[in-house]
């Protein structure tokens, strides 16, 4: 009776969604789909692409795509968000619309500087809130130009 309660215990271990989850420093060493850095939002993977080369502060594009942990497409019809965008002495905080399929966008000014830091919050439909910290322009693992660490 033991060994088979050991089983189970196993059995639903390993189908808990925390085992599936990622942590955000693994996500960092994963190329992100669409050239984003991508976090961890609950039961979600959000994707936050920001302009990387907008060397003034300007009308920018703040694009997030929603996965699940396996990486399928969340679709975003009727979600709503919002991305607070911080990049050297400017914040920015844009309202995200429902921009087709996973995706959802919105502009903000801000230039691209390597202390960015973003925070989106999204909502979808019949979901609770859930929330995510990026460092979107910061070197990674998975840049092939990051530094090694010897």
């Amino acid at each position: 009776m033991k060994k088979l309660n050991a089983l189970i215990f196993l059995l639903a271990a390993l189908n808990s969604p925390m085992v599936l989850s990622h942590s955000d420093e693994y996500l960092d060493t994963q190329p992100a789909p669409n050239g984003g850095q991508m976090r961890m939002a609950g039961a979600y993977h959000y994707e936050l692409v920001v302009a990387k080369d907008s060397q003034a502060a300007k009308e920018n594009p703040v694009v997030v795509f929603v996965t699940d942990h396996g990486g399928t497409k969340i679709p975003t019809a009727g979600a709503r968000g919002t991305a607070t965008i911080l990049a050297g002495k400017l914040k920015a905080t844009v309202n995200l619309m429902p921009d087709g399929d996973n995706r959802l966008k919105g502009y903000a000014k801000y230039a691209s500087t390597p202390d960015m830091k973003g925070a989106v919050t999204l909502t979808l439909p019949g979901k609770k809130t859930e929330s995510a910290r990026f460092t979107p322009l910061a070197k990674t693992a998975s840049d092939p130009h990051a530094r090694h660490k010897h």
